[in-house]
Order: structure tokens, then C-alpha cells, then sequence
């Protein structure tokens, strides 16, 4: 009885809009709905993550290594799983590999559950260490809200790709409170066709996105960056290098990362041992390296809001390398270089999370290690540490 009663209002819903307003207004509508529930997602996913990471790791020591941290990551996966196969009973995927699907077959249509599974199914898994990043599950939530609020008012399949890419750049510009990254985020990955009539309800899910976002979180920005160096021309040659460097690092990231989920791909049919597998190397890397917990974001801000060794030396909280100075360079590097064998296994033992944030991460590690391996050795003019993890993030970000 609920469900016909729904049906028939959706129904005198969608006949009173047919009479009322026009597709063009519709869709204006649409894409503030959908900038607004875009950033209200986000908000919700974080809050989750923070609270479940808070509760279960409230009690570590800063000093000595935390043994729980062999445990939490392969319950945090194991409930996951548990979630996917018994509540959802759908493949979840990467977020964003969903979305490219649903566009490349020209229908854009994303199924109702993608609206909340990934919130879920991504919170569980990031906030009991799980070494991957939030955007992608918001891309995913953020498009299928789109594209089911379209399914609903009967909308034809072009213009469902263009709710979709609203999710999507609404998703991203809530996260950063970046309305021009959410832009071009779209228009570059989704490739949504840029025209006068795509671009007005883009830029409105967009703009809606941020200021909602702002609503919730307040004005403050991610990181606290101030500049404290100029530019200058001398340092010219060390971020080439740096750039050169960040683009062998990105191919690494991207091929060790398909080769991994291949070879975890290839024991689906033994969900048990792919579990086991994945929770191992996992748990372990996040026992040795807590830096690898969660999505990262606060061992960057030690880098780019830091300036001084007493800052950087944080980021070796929890483990065996605590307040040992002499081994920061060598834990940064060793960080950087294990962070996709960590990214994989969360994903490939049943995990649900993106690459985007471990790209952010591997870039500004990559970007910290190199300067300040250039200026122990005092290879030339200072090159500020802050700065570079900066440039390291957004060189691997781009290449990736």
C-alpha cells in the first residue's frame, strides 16, 4: 500500500511539473538539489570516518608502536565485505570507474543504492585504517543522486548526464571547497560535453556545493598554508627535477597498483584467503608505517603547515621510528613507496575507497623526501620543504 501511495505521488508530482515547469527550469532545480545533498554526503562521510578513527584509536601511545593496529584494518575490510554481500548485494567497484561506466553506455543511469552504499560501505572501511581516499565513493553518491533525481521527473538520457556530472563536480567542490576544481574535474575525467546549457546547471551544482560545504565545516581551508618563500629562478632546476621525478613515481603508483589488483582479482573465487591476504599486508604496513592509516590528510598537513624538524618529526608518531631524527628521511621515503601496496590490498582484499587521495599522498610525501633529501646534502640554493610537498602533490595528482 506505502509503495503504490508513493508511486501515485511521484506520478501528480511529475504531471504538475510537466505542466508547470519547463525542462531548462527543471534542471536548474535538479542541480541545486543535487549540490546540496552532494556536500551534505560529504560532510556526513567525514564525520563518520573521524568519529570511528577517534573512538578506536583515541587510546594509542605517541610514543611506542600500537599493536591493535595489526587488527583494526582487517575487521574494518572484513565488516565491509559483510555490508556488500549482505545489505547491498551489488558489486560497489570504484566510485568513479561506476560513473565512466554509466556514461560510456550512454545511459548515465546509476542504480538507487549508489546513493548511500558507498557513504557506508567506504566509512567502515577508512575509518578502521584502510588505506584509500573518500572522493571517489562522494564522485560515485554524488552522480547517482543526480542521476536518480533525473530517473524520477522521467528525464531523457543527455540530460541524466548532465545530472550525473553536476554529482560529480558538486562531490568534488564540496570536499575542497574548490567550485573550479569541481569544474574541471568533470570536464576532464567525466569529459561532459561543455556547452552554454550544460555549463549553467555545472557551475550552479558546483557553486551550491561549496557554499553548503562552507555552511557545515566553516571557513577554514584544508591546510593552513602560508608562503613563506618567494619564487626565485634558482629553484627552477630542482622542480623540473622534482617534476620528472613525480612522473616515474606516478607510473609506478599506477602499474604496481593494476598489477596488485590483478593479483588479487585472480582469488576471487577464495574470498576467505583474499581477505586474509589483503588484511596481512595491510595491517602490517599500517603496524610498521601508521602513516598509512586512513586517508593521509593530517601527515600532509604536518609537512605543508610545518617548519621545522620538531613539525616533521610527527608524522612518525605510533611507530618504531618514533623521536628518532636521524631515520625521518628514510621513513618518508619508505612511506612513499608502500603506500600503493597498502591502497591495493584495501581495495583488493574487499575494501571500498579511492586512489585520489592516495595520489595526493604519495605526491607530497615524494615532494617532502626530495627537498629535504636535497637540502641535507646541500646540493644548491634552499628549496622550502613545505613548498615542494605542494608541487609533489600536484605533479603525481596531474600524471595519475
Amino acid at each position: 500500500m506505502t509503495g503504490s501511495t508513493n508511486v501515485s505521488f511521484v506520478s501528480r508530482l511529475d504531471a504538475w511539473r510537466q505542466r508547470h515547469v519547463s525542462d531548462r527550469e527543471l534542471v536548474l532545480v535538479l542541480a541545486f538539489m543535487v549540490g546540496f545533498l552532494a556536500s551534505l554526503a560529504a560532510y556526513v562521510l567525514h564525520v563518520i570516518i573521524h568519529e570511528i578513527k577517534e573512538l578506536i584509536t583515541s587510546g594509542f601511545q605517541v610514543a611506542t608502536i600500537n599493536w591493535l593496529y595489526l587488527l583494526y584494518p582487517v575487521i574494518g575490510i572484513w565488516l565491509t565485505s559483510l555490508f556488500v554481500k549482505y545489505v547491498v548485494r551489488d558489486n560497489i567497484s570504484h566510485g568513479i570507474t561506476r560513473v565512466l561506466y554509466a556514461i560510456s553506455t550512454k545511459q548515465s543511469r546509476l542504480k538507487g543504492h549508489n546513493t548511500w552504499s558507498s557513504i557506508v560501505a567506504s566509512a567502515i572501511t577508512i575509518g578502521f585504517g584502510g588505506s584509500v581516499g573518500a572522493e571517489a565513493p562522494i564522485v560515485l553518491t554524488g552522480s547517482a543522486i543526480g542521476s536518480n533525481l533525473g530517473k524520477i521527473f522521467h528525464l531523457d538520457n543527455r540530460t541524466l548526464m548532465l545530472l550525473v556530472g553536476c554529482g560529480a563536480t558538486a562531490a568534488v567542490s564540496g570536499i575542497f571547497k574548490a567550485p573550479i576544481a569541481g569544474l574541471v574535474f568533470t570536464l576532464e575525467i567525466l569529459m561532459v560535453d561543455l556547452t552554454m546549457a550544460s555549463l549553467l546547471p555545472i557551475l550552479l551544482s558546483s557553486v551550491t556545493a561549496t557554499c553548503f560545504s562552507y555552511f557545515f565545516t566553516g571557513g577554514s581551508a584544508m591546510y593552513d598554508f602560508k608562503m613563506d618563500y618567494l619564487w626565485s629562478l634558482e629553484r627552477v632546476p630542482p622542480t623540473i627535477l622534482l617534476g620528472i621525478g613525480c612522473g616515474f613515481l606516478s607510473l609506478y603508483f599506477m602499474r604496481l597498483m593494476s598489477w596488485c589488483e590483478n593479483g588479487y582479482g585472480k582469488l576471487s573465487k577464495y574470498p576467505y584467503l583474499k581477505l586474509l591476504t589483503g588484511g596481512v599486508v595491510l595491517s602490517s604496513l599500517i603496524f610498521l608505517f601508521p602513516s598509512l592509516y586512513g586517508e593521509g590528510y593530517d601527515n600532509l598537513g604536518l609537512f605543508i603547515e610545518g617548519k621545522t624538524l620538531t613539525d616533521w618529526m610527527q608524522v612518525m608518531s605510533g611507530s618504531m621510528f618514533a623521536g628518532q631524527t636521524k631515520y625521518l628521511v628514510l621513513y618518508v621515503g619508505l612511506v612513499m613507496m608502500t603506500k600503493v601496496f597498502a591502497t591495493s590490498a584495501t581495495n583488493g582484499a574487499g575494501g571500498c575507497g579511492g586512489t585520489f587521495a592516495p595520489s595526493l599522498f604519495i605526491g607530497g610525501f615524494g615532494g617532502f623526501f626530495f627537498a629535504r633529501l636535497w637540502n641535507i646534502e646541500q646540493l644548491g640554493v634552499y628549496i622550502p620543504e613545505k613548498n615542494f610537498t605542494l608541487y609533489g602533490m600536484a605533479a603525481v595528482m596531474a600524471a595519475v
